[in-house]
C-alpha cells in the first residue's frame, strides 16, 4: 500500500496495510518470528497462533491450502494440495480467491492514493485540478503495479505510489508553484495551466531520472551503498512523514491547506473543528483496529463501514448529498474528468524548463531516501518469507517501475511491504493478484464518478491521519525503547529540523548530528586498562625471582603494561593521554600541560596564540583555565595523577586499537614520549597494525627496534627512549623490557646471554629444561646422560625462514622447544603480499622489520630460544588451533613426541616426571603472561 516505514520497533506483532515495516532494530530468528515482527497493521490481525498455523500450512500440511492451483497459473502459486481435484472447479475457485484478495488490497489503496494526491499537490493553486491530478496519481499506481507484476521475482508483489518520496514530490510541486506565482495572479487560468504542466512534466522527469539511477545501482550491485544513512535520521524523517500526513489529513477534512504550524489555528474555528473531529476520531479508530484486532477482516471492513455509516446517518436524518456538500462534508461539485482529459493536463509549450535546476538538491535527497527505503522493503520481505532475495535485482525492478512511471507523467513508487506480505500469506502467489489490482485502479480512473464529490472528505482524511498517527507513535514513542538517548536526540533533532529547515537541510543537519554523536560515543569507547602480563621467555628460576621482585612488584612495578582499546583520534586523544599518565603515575608540569594544549589546538603551530598579547599568551590562558578548574573543582584538560612513582618501562598493547589519526599521533603519543623521556621512562608499543605503525613513524613519534642487532642493547637505552619503541607483539616487547632490567641488575651480557642474534645461539633440550626448571645437579646430569647415549625422546629439525612448522587442524602428537633462532605464531594460516596505504603523497608500502615473507599484521607472537609451544593442544589432545612458521632466519626446533614420552616413561620414570614438571611450569608462565593456546 502507499505508505511505509523502515523499521519495526516492537517485539510483538505490528502489521500495517498502508505502511510497511522492515526492521533494522530486531533480527527474527525464524520465519515465524519475522512474520510477527515485520507485519503491517493489516496483518497485525494475525495472532501469534494464527501466524504459526499459517506457516505450518505453507510448509507442512499442503492439503489445507486455500488456493487450488490451475494449469494456467501453475508455477505462479506455491505448492498446493496433492489431492486430486476437478481441474475446472479448481480454476474457478482459485480465480475467485484472486479477485477477493485483489479487492481487499484495492479497498485500502484507493482512499490513500487520493490522500497522497492532496499531499503532493497541497499548494492552493492546484485545487482547481485536484480531481484530475488525483486520477493521475492512481494512473501512476497502475503503471507501477504492471511493472512489478511483470519484472519482479515475486509474483505476488504489490507496488504503487508510496510515501518515501511523498514529501520530496510535495516540496518540488510547492517550489514550482511558488516560483511561477511571483508577480502573477493565482486565479488566472493560463498561469494555473502553466504551473500544472510544468509540475507534471518536471515531477515525471525527476521520477524517471530516479528510476534510471536505481537501475544503474542495481546493475552494478551498489544496493549496500545506500545503507549509510543513520537509522535515527531515517526515523526522524519518517516521523515527519507521519506529521505531514496528519497535517494533510486534517487539511483534507476542513478543505483548508495546512502548510505551517500556525495553520493549525484553523481548528479554532467552530466549523473547521466540527469537520475535522470525525476524521481525527476515525483515524484513531483505524489505528486502534490495526494494532489491537486479530481478525484479518476487521480493518478493510472498518474502512468500508466508515463512509457507509456516514451515508446511513444522512439517510436517517433526511439530508441529501447537496446538503452534505454545502456543509463541507464532501467535495465541491465539478465536471467529471474523463481519462482522456488527463492528456490535456500537459502542454509542453507551457513548461518552464528553467525551474528544473531549482529541484536538483531535492531530487538528490529523494534518490537516496527512496533507494534506501526500497532496499529495506526488500530485506523485510525476504526476512518475512524466510528466503533470500537479491536486493540489487529487486532494486532494478523498482528502478524500471519508476522510469516507466516517470515517462508516463507519474510519481515515485516502490514495493508496498505490508500488502506484498499479506498476499504472500494468503497463499495466492500469482501475478493475477497484481493484474487485478491494476485493473481495479483503471476502473477508478475511467469512472465518470468523481470520488471526491461523493466520498466523505473526513474519511479520505482519516486514512492519512491513520498513517500519521501510526508513524508518529512508532517513531516518536515506541522507538524510545530501541535507541540510546543520544540516538533518540538525533531522531528528534532531525524531525524538528525537517519541519523548520526543509527536507534536505533537515536531513543534512540530522546526519551531521549523528556524526557528532558517533564521534563523542567513539571517544568514550577508547579505554585504558592495566593488565598483568609476562613474557613467554624461559628464564631461569633466579632470573624469574628478580623479575617478580623488581619488574612486576605490585607496589612499584618497573614494567607497567597497559592495554589500549578502541579508536584514538582528535576527539579522544586528550582523554587517552590523561588516562595513560594517570595509570603511569606521571604528573604533568605546567609547561608540559601548556605544550599539550598547543599541540592539540586545531590552529597552525605559529598562529595559535599571539605571543605579544598577555590576554592570549599560553600562561594567561592556562592561568584562566586553572582558575576555572579551581572554581568548578575539576580539571578539563588532563587528569592529574596521584599515584606512585613512574615505572622504568611503559608497555602499551595496541593490538586492540582500531585506528589512530594524525592528531592523536602528535597530540597523544608524541607528548607521552616527551614526558616519559624527561622521567627516564622507556615507552614500548606492541601489536600496532601497519597503518598505526606507519603513522607513528611518519610523525617521528616511534621507531622500530631489533634487539638482535649488534648496535642495539641496553647501553643504547638513553637514545631509544626519545621515541616509542615498536615491537611486533607484546611478548617481544616484554622480553626486551625484562632482558634490559636483567642486564642492568645482573652480570648477564645483553647479546651473549639475553638477546643473541638468531642463529648465533644454539642450546640443547636438556639445557633448556635445566635452565627453565633450575634442576638440581643430579637431575640435570641425568638428562644430559640420557641424551648423550642416543636414547633421545625427541627429534630436532632445522626449518628455513617462513617454513611451516605446523598448521591448524593437524594432529597434536607432541610439543616443541625452540633451540635456535625464532618462530612466529600467526593469526591464521594465510600469507599475503605487502600492505599499502594511500597518503597525501600517494601510495606507500607498509613493511615491518624482521617479518620478511611473513605478512605484517598476521604475526601474533614471536618466540625465541628456549620457548615452549604447542603444549596446550598436546595436553588437551586436540588438533592444532594455530599456525607456526620459522622466523626471519632459520630455526632449530625440538619436537617432544607422545611416543617418545611413552618410551621415556618406561625406561626412566624420573625423567618423565621432569618433562611433566616442564609442562606444568609452562602452563603457569602462560597463565601469568595472559596468553593462551601456545
Amino acid at each position: 500500500m502507499p505508505s511505509k516505514s523502515y523499521g519495526s520497533v516492537e517485539d510483538s506483532p505490528k502489521p500495517h496495510p498502508i505502511h510497511r515495516h522492515s526492521s533494522l532494530l530486531d533480527s527474527p530468528s525464524s520465519p515465524q518470528e519475522s512474520a510477527l515482527q515485520f507485519a503491517s497493521p493489516l496483518l497485525r490481525r494475525f495472532s501469534e497462533r494464527s501466524v504459526g498455523d499459517t506457516y505450518k500450512k505453507n510448509t507442512q500440511s499442503n492439503d489445507s491450502s486455500p488456493v487450488i492451483q490451475t494449469p494456467l497459473l501453475r508455477g505462479n502459486c506455491t505448492k498446493q494440495s496433492s489431492q486430486t481435484v476437478d481441474e475446472e472447479g479448481s480454476s474457478n475457485e482459485s480465480f475467485i480467491y484472486y479477485i477477493v484478495y485483489a479487492l481487499v488490497n484495492s479497498i485500502m489503496c484507493v482512499p490513500c492514493l487520493y490522500g497522497y494526491a492532496s499531499v503532493i499537490f497541497n499548494h492552493p493553486v492546484y485545487q482547481s485540478h485536484i480531481n484530475a491530478l488525483s486520477k493521475l496519481v492512481i494512473l501512476s499506481s497502475v503503471v507501477h503495479q504492471f511493472c512489478f507484476s511483470i519484472f519482479s521475482s515475486l509474483p505476488f508483489s504489490i507496488g504503487q505510489v508510496q510515501d518515501a518520496g511523498l514529501i520530496f514530490l510535495s516540496a518540488m510541486s510547492t517550489t514550482i508553484a511558488t516560483s511561477m506565482l511571483e508577480g502573477q495572479d493565482a486565479n488566472d487560468e493560463e498561469v494555473v495551466s502553466e504551473i500544472v504542466s510544468t509540475t507534471i512534466v518536471l515531477l515525471g522527469l525527476a521520477t524517471a531520472c530516479l528510476g534510471s539511477v536505481l537501475v544503474v545501482m542495481g546493475k552494478f550491485r551498489l544496493a549496500d551503498a545506500v545503507a549509510y544513512l543513520p537509522l535515527p535520521v531515517v526515523g526522524g524523517y519518517l516521523a515527519f512523514i507521519g506529521y505531514f500526513c496528519l497535517e494533510a489529513g486534517v487539511a483534507l477534512c476542513i478543505s483548508h491547506p495546512i502548510m505551517k504550524p500556525s495553520d493549525w489555528g484553523y481548528l479554532f474555528d467552530e466549523k473547521s473543528l466540527v469537520l475535522a473531529t470525525p476524521g481525527i476520531i476515525a483515524g484513531i479508530f483505524l489505528t486502534l483496529v490495526s494494532r489491537k484486532c486479530s481478525n484479518e477482516a476487521i480493518l478493510p471492513i472498518s474502512m468500508v463501514a466508515i463512509p457507509l455509516a456516514f451515508y446511513i446517518f444522512m439517510f436517517l436524518c433526511g439530508y441529501t448529498i447537496e446538503d452534505a456538500r454545502g456543509g463541507g462534508w464532501v467535495g465541491e461539485s465539478s465536471p467529471s474528468v474523463p481519462a482522456s482529459d488527463l492528456l490535456l493536463l500537459v502542454d509542453f509549450h507551457k513548461v518552464r524548463w528553467d525551474l528544473s535546476k531549482d529541484l536538483i538538491s531535492t531530487w538528490a535527497g529523494m534518490v537516496f531516501v527512496v533507494s534506501f527505503s526500497s532496499c529495506l522493503d526488500v530485506a523485510a520481505i525476504s526476512m518475512d518469507m524466510g528466503e533470500s532475495l537479491d536486493t540489487n535485482n529487486e532494486l532494478m525492478t523498482v528502478g524500471i517501475s519508476n522510469f516507466v512511471s516517470g515517462l508516463a507523467g507519474g510519481f515515485t513508487g516502490s514495493y508496498i511491504f505490508s500488502q506484498t506480505i499479506f498476499t504472500y500469506r494468503t497463499n495466492c502467489r500469482s501475478r493475477w493478484i497484481g493484474v487485478i489490482v491494476a485493473f481495479t485502479f483503471i476502473l477508478v480512473v475511467i469512472s465518470p464518478v468523481n470520488v471526491l464529490e461523493v466520498t466523505p472528505l473526513f474519511f479520505l482524511g482519516s486514512t492519512l491521519i491513520f498513517i500519521g498517527f501510526d508513524l508518529l507513535f512508532e517513531w516518536i514513542v515506541e522507538v524510545r525503547h530501541k535507541l540510546l538517548l543520544s540516538e533518540y536526540i538525533v531522531l528528534l533533532a532531525t524531525f524538528v529540523a525537517v519541519q523548520f529547515l526543509g527536507i534536505n537541510a533537515g536531513i543534512g543537519l540530522g546526519i551531521i548530528t549523528a556524526v557528532l554523536d558517533f564521534v563523542l560515543a567513539t571517544a568514550n569507547v577508547s579505554t585504558i586498562a592495566r593488565v598483568s602480563r609476562r613474557s613467554l621467555a624461559m628464564w631461569r628460576p633466579q632470573e624469574r625471582g628478580i623479575l617478580e621482585t623488581t619488574a612486576y612488584n605490585p607496589d612499584r612495578a618497573q614494567i607497567l603494561t597497559l592495554e589500549v582499546r578502541g579508536a584514538i583520534f582528535f576527539g579522544s586523544s586528550m582523554k587517552v593521554l590523561g588516562n595513560i599518565l594517570d595509570e603511569a603515575g606521571i604528573n604533568a608540569s605546567t609547561e608540559e600541560k601548556k605544550e599539550i594544549v598547543m599541540t592539540n589546538s586545531p590552529l597552525p603551530h605559529y598562529s595559535r596564540i599571539n605571543r605579544h598579547s598577555p590576554s592570549l599568551s599560553p600562561s594567561s590562558f592556562r592561568e584562566r583555565r586553572e582558575q576555572r578548574k579551581e572554581a568548578n573543582n575539576r580539571d578539563t584538560t588532563i587528569k592529574l595523577s596521584v599515584q606512585r612513582a613512574p615505572p622504568r618501562f611503559l608497555v602499551l598493547d595496541l593490538a586492540s586499537v582500531t585506528n589512530v589519526d594524525a592528531s592523536a599521533a602528535r597530540g597523544c603519543f608524541l607528548q607521552l614520549t616527551k614526558m616519559c623521556a624527561n622521567r627516564n621512562v622507556v615507552v614500548c608499543a606492541a601489536g600496532a597494525n601497519s597503518h598505526i605503525a606507519w603513522l607513528l613513524k611518519t610523525h617521528e613519534t616511534a621507531h622500530d627496534f631489533d634487539m638482535h642487532e649488534p648496535e642495539n642493547g641496553h647501553s643504547q637505552i638513553d637514545k631509544l627512549k626519545e621515541k616509542i619503541i615498536l615491537f611486533n607483539d607484546l611478548n617481544e616487547a616484554l622480553y626486551f623490557c625484562e632482558a634490559t632490567l636483567l642486564a642492568e641488575t645482573t652480570s648477564m651480557k645483553w647479546h651473549k646471554d639475553l638477546a643473541p642474534e638468531p642463529g648465533s645461539l644454539t642450546i640443547s633440550l636438556s639445557n633448556a629444561f635445566t635452565n627453565f626448571l633450575g634442576l638440581e645437579e643430579k637431575s640435570a646430569a641425568a638428562l644430559v646422560e640420557y641424551e648423550r647415549h642416543g636414547r633421545s625422546f625427541h627429534t630436532e629439525t632445522m626449518y628455513t625462514s617462513n617454513q611451516t612448522i605446523f598448521s591448524p587442524g593437524t594432529p597434536s602428537d607432541g610439543f616443541f622447544v625452540v633451540l635456535s633462532g625464532t618462530v612466529a605464531v600467526l593469526l591464521d594460516d594465510r600469507f599475503g603480499g605487502p600492505q599499502t596505504i594511500i597518503s597525501g603523497a600517494g601510495m606507500q608500502k607498509l613493511q615491518r622489520p624482521n617479518m620478511s615473507m611473513i605478512q605484517s599484521g598476521q604475526v601474533s607472537r614471536i618466540l625465541s630460544v628456549g620457548s615452549v609451544f604447542g603444549f596446550v593442544d598436546y595436553i588437551l589432545q586436540r588438533p592444532r588451533s594455530f599456525h607456526v612458521v620459522a622466523g626471519a632466519k632459520n630455526a632449530l626446533v625440538a619436537k617432544v613426541s607422545r611416543a617418545g614420552l611413552d618410551e621415556l616413561k618406561k625406561e626412566t620414570p624420573e625423567l618423565e616426571r621432569i618433562v611433566d614438571k616442564v609442562l606444568l611450569l609452562c602452563s603457569v608462565v602462560e597463565l601469568a603472561a595472559g596468553q593462551n593456546n601456545w
